[in-house]
């Protein structure tokens, strides 16, 4: 598949069906994910995949927002990815102070898009959320306190009637400037 395809490919799924997903596509994901760059080659990340069933549903019911009013999908989605944000190298760290820059984050965007672009290739839809119970997944899954988790990520099939949506964004013309603002 051509890259800008793939990209095509890949969209937030909120629909998911029951099927599991082999752990052969989960690992090549998790491989992907591994093999992102980041600042300092710290690698500030860790994964955890959340697929038993009962544990599973417990994580999902912590995305829900207010009210219960978005994420409701979350449950349908049979794995759930957790992405652990692990202490950077010291001169990550340093270089993030005196700059005021977040390099861990920006290093778990990557490693989460890289994540979601393998699945995509292998036919599977991912949705990753920012919006949950940080302090109740942390509880569920043993993550030491002092660790911060910024992202979670649905895995699963998409029913075969799931479109794909076209994609709208800004103009290129609107985002793209050259040698200078």
């Amino acid at each position: 598949m051509e890259f800008l395809e793939l990209l095509t490919k890949r969209q937030s799924d909120r629909k998911y069906i029951s099927e599991p997903v082999e752990k052969e596509k989960i690992e090549r994901c998790l491989e992907a994910a591994r093999l992102a760059p980041s600042a300092s080659n710290s690698q500030p990340w860790s994964f955890i995949v959340v697929d038993e069933p009962v544990l599973k549903d417990k994580v999902a019911r912590k995305t829900f927002g207010p009210a219960k009013t978005f994420n409701k999908f979350v449950p349908q989605a049979p794995v759930i990815v957790v992405i652990i944000m692990e202490k950077p190298k010291m001169i990550t760290e340093v270089g993030g102070r005196i700059k005021k820059k977040e390099y861990p984050l920006m290093d778990i965007g990557i490693t989460a898009e890289h994540f979601c672009l393998q699945a995509a290739e292998e036919g599977l839809g991912t949705c990753m959320l920012g919006w949950f119970d940080e302090q109740a997944v942390k509880e569920l899954l043993l993550v030491p306190e002092n660790k911060t988790v910024p992202l979670l990520i649905t895995l699963g099939y998409t029913p075969d009637d799931y479109k794909l949506r076209k994609k709208i964004r800004k103009d290129f013309k609107k985002v793209v400037k050259w040698n200078s603002y």
